[in-house]
């Protein structure tokens, strides 16, 4: 039987980063808090088949599902405000779309048809929204188109979703455009025109908005609602603003504040019981907001010049702070660079996150080093926990210890690519990508936050702590805390005698929410908080 789902798409205009993807977010979590089950699909018109191969800087964090898909960092930002977890194919990219029609063409499936974007393409993009409506049996689905409104790639993408909308009707599928209304300040007031000019140029595709939501810097009044709501053609309590809040978990109440919850359960006839609750989340917003005591960490990365680069850590780390009722101060500390000593002797903790290559990996060697000799909580990820198993190892007469990354040559690779790794040669193959379960050492520090022997966590690598070594290193005094279920692959390491020293080879960033802080997360930051004092 076919699944019959409420669409919500939601497009940006005017200029890109205006937050398209935390307001979908937002909306799901209003329509959450109705009762209501919702799952996200974010569309990304770029060729590229998934984000495995992005470069930070210019797209930011790669975010892994749990079924092992390297997709966009707005997945993230829509599990943390859903609750839930995303399968990969919610990340629809131009590359799986076209790779999946010239398939299909080389296998005949197209009976000797001239196949062009439309009807094609078109119906791909339909199919794929469709299939994941259908397995996610969710009551709604929202659908966020990356880029704005008039760029040359997004084109398809718009005309699919115009179609559906008349394919499933009016009543079941809506429209959202998400804008900007700048403020001048040499004449003192808000611009509407750059809203119009978007708001024409997607009515120019054939989708008329049933909604605008206001992006500004600050709060726009009543009479630019009523402006804008004329000259776009929607009603006026569809013209929704979100100004700049201090957090983005502000943005579900500040859209409820303006109704937007009961505006969709009207337009798009959701069948709802009573109406919204976001007591809980409103309670999250606000644990989020504490002022004190107050707990300092630094993130030694190579990609620290922009933040993005690392939002799920940056995220968990509030999360956890929020779970603690303290403040997390974050300092950005630049692994490229030879580490600052009294930079580091200002922090109550250190965080060294993942990464690729061998550019920042003296820097983040230096910070573990400063973290053993002075007794500073350290917490490392992915190559950050590789980092700590290097200096560990250096440190205890292992001289010229690193990984095969790095150095082919190291008389002690204690660090290195697994042999059916090896012979994986696409950037795009990394073979521990995705959900690994991890069972954990009773009587460790990773026991005492997790609370339980095995977990499941996301993974996105493909070197490993070397078995050859692990005797060694375990001699020497390594704990090697976690470990695949069959004991063959180390997962996580630890040392005694320390206030907190911890490396896991997985990202547990991906499984943090604001409602449920990860637990080695907690369990870092309240190490901190307890050497601050």
């Amino acid at each position: 039987m076919v699944h019959l789902a409420k669409y919500i798409v939601v497009t940006g205009g005017v200029v890109s980063s205006i937050g398209k993807g935390i307001t979908a977010a937002s909306i799901g979590r209003i329509l959450r808090s109705y009762g209501l089950s919702v799952t996200a699909i974010k569309i990304d018109p770029y060729l590229n088949w998934d984000s495995g191969t992005l470069n930070p800087y210019q797209h930011g964090e790669v975010f892994v599902t749990d079924d092992g898909m390297e997709t966009d960092l707005d997945l993230g930002h829509y599990e943390r405000f859903l609750d839930s977890d995303l399968p990969g194919e919610a990340n629809i990219t131009t590359g799986k779309v076209y790779m999946s029609v010239i398939e299909k063409e080389r296998s005949g499936e197209y009976l000797g048809s001239c196949v062009q974007i439309i009807p094609h393409i078109t119906d791909e993009i339909k199919s794929m929204i469709r299939r994941i409506a259908d397995r996610s049996r969710a009551d709604v689905v929202l659908v966020e188109v990356g880029g704005t409104v008039g760029d040359i790639e997004g084109q398809p993408f718009l005309e699919a979703l115009r179609q559906l909308r008349n394919e499933e009707g009016h009543e079941n599928v809506m429209f959202v455009h998400v804008t900007y209304v700048p403020y001048l300040r040499a004449a003192g007031e808000f611009k509407t025109k750059p809203t119009q000019h978007s708001t024409k140029e997607l009515r120019s595709t054939g989708i008329n908005p049933d909604m605008i939501i206001c992006r500004s810097e600050m709060p726009i009044d009543s009479s630019l609602k009523k402006k804008i709501a004329h000259f776009c053609d929607v009603e006026e309590e569809a013209v929704v603003n979100a100004p700049d809040a201090s957090s983005i978990y502000e943005v579900p109440l500040v859209l409820d504040s303006e109704n937007v919850g009961e505006y969709i359960v009207r337009r798009i006839e959701l069948d709802v019981d009573g109406g919204a609750d976001l007591s809980e989340w409103a309670g999250i917003v606000e644990s989020l907001m504490v002022e004190e005591p107050v707990v300092t960490v630094g993130i030694v990365g190579k990609y620290v010049e922009l933040e993005d680069s690392y939002i799920s850590i940056r995220e968990a780390l509030k999360h956890a702070a929020a779970h603690l009722r303290v403040r997390v101060d974050i300092e950005w500390i630049s692994a490229d660079d030879a580490v600052n000593e009294e930079d580091l002797s200002r922090l109550d903790s250190i965080l060294i996150p993942g990464g690729f290559g061998e550019r920042g990996i003296a820097g983040k060697l230096e910070a573990v080093r400063f973290a053993l000799e002075n007794r500073v909580p350290v917490f490392g990820i992915c190559l950050g926990m590789q980092c700590m198993v290097i200096e560990f190892a250096r440190m205890k007469g292992m001289e010229g210890a690193n990984s095969t990354e790095f150095d082919p040559e190291t008389p002690y690779p204690v660090i290195d690519m697994m042999e059916e790794q090896k012979r994986i040669k696409n950037m795009g193959g990394t073979m521990r990508l995705g959900s690994y379960q991890c069972r954990i050492m009773k009587g460790t520090l990773a026991h005492e936050a997790y609370g339980t022997e095995l977990v499941s966590e996301r993974h996105r690598h493909r070197f490993e702590l070397n078995n050859e070594f692990r005797g060694e290193l375990e001699e020497k005094g390594l704990i090697i805390s976690g470990t695949s279920p069959d004991n063959f692959l180390v997962e996580m390491v630890e040392i005694e005698d320390h206030p907190w020293f911890l490396g896991c080879q997985f990202h547990p960033e991906f499984r943090s929410r604001p409602n449920r802080a990860h637990p080695l997360f907690v369990s870092f930051l309240r190490a901190a908080l307890e050497g601050s004092r």
